[in-house]
């Protein structure tokens, strides 16, 4: 038997509406992962999909969502003005996650779902148990000046980083010093060889199990 189902998620009595896949394991263990994608991707990121399937092999009920930005335009990176309900939109994702299960939610996401979701966090500290930040976008490439963690020091919720050891977007010093401004627990996976995307042509080895065993030990 499978170790878990996919099938097509919508809440549309919340504004923004939640959609996307729901991956509901064969065996729960009653908590919930809701992951979101990067600026120009959507829910059916490989690397989403990925974690998402290894996750619920685990017994994690786990939730890929579209962001309000792309919900209302299929392609392109989000506009100036979507960041705010894009958040809302993530906390609605938490409420229908909390009809689907009864333990503990988490909440994360690749590059620009990762960083709307640590800001969530840090605007509303105890939305969910913790979060899993896939290539936290730091900075922009060749940008090390224009820093993204001015939100760092409010964020109360544990995190989990995974970082590309070749990822443009931070080095891990950058990372590293970023991380010290965190008050909460913080834990930072780096990953050999990868950049921004982790794999972004196909999901070779076992990164996915890698992320779902560090995520186990950091929050156990």
């Amino acid at each position: 038997m499978p170790a878990s189902t996919i099938h097509a998620f919508t809440e549309d009595s919340l504004d923004p509406h939640v959609r996307g896949y729901l991956h509901t394991p064969e065996t729960p263990n009653n908590d919930a992962l809701i992951l979101t994608h990067g600026a120009g991707s959507n829910a059916q990121a490989p690397l989403l999909i990925a974690v998402s399937e290894a996750f619920a092999a685990a017994g994690y009920t786990a939730l890929r969502c579209d962001l309000p930005y792309r919900q209302s335009r299929s392609y392109g990176p989000p506009g100036p003005g979507d960041a705010a309900r894009d958040r809302q939109g993530l906390k609605n994702a938490i409420a229908a996650m909390k009809k689907q299960v009864s333990g503990r939610i988490f909440l994360g996401g690749h590059s620009y779902g990762g960083r709307q979701s640590s800001m969530l966090c840090a605007e509303e500290p105890d939305l969910v148990a913790g979060l899993v930040l896939l290539s936290y976008p730091l900075h922009p490439p060749r940008k090390p000046a224009e820093l993204r963690s001015a939100h760092f020091s409010k964020l109360a919720s544990p995190a989990l980083f995974v970082h590309g050891a070749r990822d443009p977007f931070g080095t891990r010093e950058e990372m590293t010093s970023a991380l010290a401004l965190v008050p909460a627990r913080t834990m930072l996976m780096e990953v050999e060889g990868a950049g921004h995307e982790l794999f972004p042509k196909k999901p070779g080895g076992d990164l996915s199990q890698r992320i779902t065993r560090a995520f186990q030990e950091f929050f156990s």
